[in-house]
């Protein structure tokens, strides 16, 4: 890494003493039954038990807790699928001021429910036919509000490498670090905390097959667009990585694997029969790829970033056969 970076390892430490007794310091959870199957020591960093349910409460406050007095009195607006809208709904309530978010029109309705619930207002949109960014940035400019995008955001991006510098922190040198890939903030702020912290570590990004627009975008030197991806894993539903995100991951990213649709659903069923966790398709793309065996080799020592765990109990039995 170097100076230049628009996210550095110290960028990651100041979030990280930013969102201290605010956020959780989520656990680490291990399993035998999993270390035998993947053939290594697995770490899961359990962000599914993270406020809001994911991740992304860390990046949106540090990024919210930044705006001026002036810009919080008038308020703040998002574009997400759920769990960057349920985290600045939650960071605004937490900072005194009111949160406007535009959400696609079939986000899971426990996601919707829960951001309405934080205290936001919210505006839907089509996925398939809207832009979403051209949408959410109107509307915070008709509005006269403080845009905070789900990642291409120095600051947001800062917050979610937080999650892999607590990690580190706590088990001690990995040799790979496996995170789930939308947008690519998460992967980007772990990507920067984990080589800052240990410059050998491979960092695996993990897509959707139907949504590997980064896994393209890397092989091809370039930001590929493509189709909106049907996938349960509404979470990486991009359709091309963000321009600050992959600027990063392009320098720091080793590789990227992709799973389907059953090989999450497997992912979950394990968490939850196994580890008495529940895990969300997008969180759970990265133990996917390891017990599908789409890593290899296998290090000796993997970190696992488990993004979320927001999914009603209906749609998670259906997904997993209940």
């Amino acid at each position: 890494m170097t100076d230049t970076s628009p996210v550095i390892l110290e960028d990651v430490r100041s979030a990280a003493a930013r969102i201290e007794g605010v956020a959780h310091r989520t656990p680490v959870l291990r399993s035998r039954t999993l270390d035998a199957l993947v053939g290594a020591e697995v770490f899961l960093k359990c962000e599914n038990l993270q406020r809001i349910g994911a991740f992304k409460f860390r990046g949106a406050y540090n990024a919210a807790s930044r705006l001026t007095p002036e810009q919080l009195a008038k308020g703040i607006a998002a574009y997400s699928s759920g769990n960057h809208a349920q985290a600045v709904a939650l960071a605004a309530r937490e900072l005194g001021t009111t949160a406007v978010i535009l959400m696609p029109e079939d986000t899971p309705k426990s996601k919707m429910d829960a951001t309405a619930g934080y205290g936001a207002e919210i505006v839907t949109y089509d996925r398939y036919t809207g832009d979403r960014v051209a949408i959410g940035e109107a509307l915070a400019a008709d509005r006269g509000l403080a845009l905070i995008p789900p990642y291409e955001h120095p600051h947001v991006i800062a917050g979610q490498g937080t999650a892999a510098l607590e990690l580190i922190e706590e088990v001690g040198e990995l040799d790979a670090l496996v995170v789930p890939v939308g947008g690519g903030g998460l992967i980007a702020g772990s990507a920067t905390a984990a080589k800052g912290l240990t410059p050998a570590i491979r960092v695996i990004g993990v897509e959707p097959e139907e949504g590997d627009d980064t896994k393209r975008s890397l092989e091809a030197g370039r930001r590929v667009s493509i189709p909106v991806p049907r996938t349960i894993a509404d979470g990486q539903a991009a359709d091309i990585p963000g321009d600050l995100t992959f600027s990063i991951n392009r320098r720091l990213v080793d590789e990227i694997a992709v799973v389907t649709d059953d090989q999450i659903r497997e992912a979950m069923r394990l968490a939850f029969e196994r580890m008495k966790i529940v895990i969300e398709p997008s969180g759970a793309t990265p133990l996917a790829a390891l017990l599908a065996g789409r890593i290899a080799p296998i290090p000796p020592r993997v970190g696992v970033i488990v993004s979320g765990g927001n999914i009603g109990a209906r749609r998670f039995a259906e997904l997993c056969g209940g």
